[in-house]
């Protein structure tokens, strides 16, 4: 297993895929192998979802404190340009952004611990995105964060005249801004 901190405390994982004439086979995780690299998670859920079309944005999503979730993230089919925001206040990174590109052909993970945002854009269709949490989903937890804060300046790979498709509430999603103060209250609760 390849493990390369891509920033902010982000992980790409790439695991050893074992490969013959018949196809190939590749432990996605395993406990003690991700343990003796320094990545402990003890995962809790198992999330996958499926996007029809190319330049759909997912996110940016994170849950409020004490229900802040980590994630490992990769993709089942097709492709997509994965982010993630430092969300942690008082963090000297708050407000920053890593991002990788995430492939069923590359096989590469994002590991993204807790407190930050998350989100990607799709990059072919028919893609299949599975993720594993160390926390539970709790939805009065739940807050999204506008993908296209001017704050956050996220190159998200769009074509010069192509919007993006998104759903209803992450279209109303507020700036960064905006949740600091929930985030901020919730840290020192």
């Amino acid at each position: 297993m390849e493990v390369t901190d891509i920033g902010l405390g982000v992980l790409e994982i790439i695991p050893r895929r074992h490969a013959d004439a018949r196809g190939s086979f590749a432990e996605t995780w395993q406990r003690n192998r991700f343990a003796q690299a320094g990545v402990p998670q003890d995962w809790m859920q198992d999330n996958q979802s499926f996007t029809a079309e190319r330049g759909v944005i997912r996110g940016l999503h994170l849950q409020l404190p004490p229900f802040a979730q980590a994630k490992l993230i990769r993709v089942v089919s097709g492709a997509i340009f994965d982010v993630a925001v430092d969300a942690r206040p008082g963090s000297v990174t708050f407000g920053t952004w890593v991002a990788r590109r995430l492939s069923a052909d590359r096989f590469n993970q994002l590991l993204i611990p807790a407190g930050f945002a998350h989100g990607f854009m799709t990059l072919e269709d028919a893609v299949t995105v599975h993720y594993k949490v160390d926390a539970p989903y709790a939805p009065e937890a739940e807050r999204a964060i506008a993908w296209n804060d001017p704050e956050l300046a996220i190159a998200w790979p769009l074509e010069p005249s192509q919007q993006p498709l998104l759903s209803a509430r992450d279209a109303a999603a507020p700036l960064l801004s905006v949740v600091v103060p929930e985030l901020r209250a919730r840290v020192r609760a």
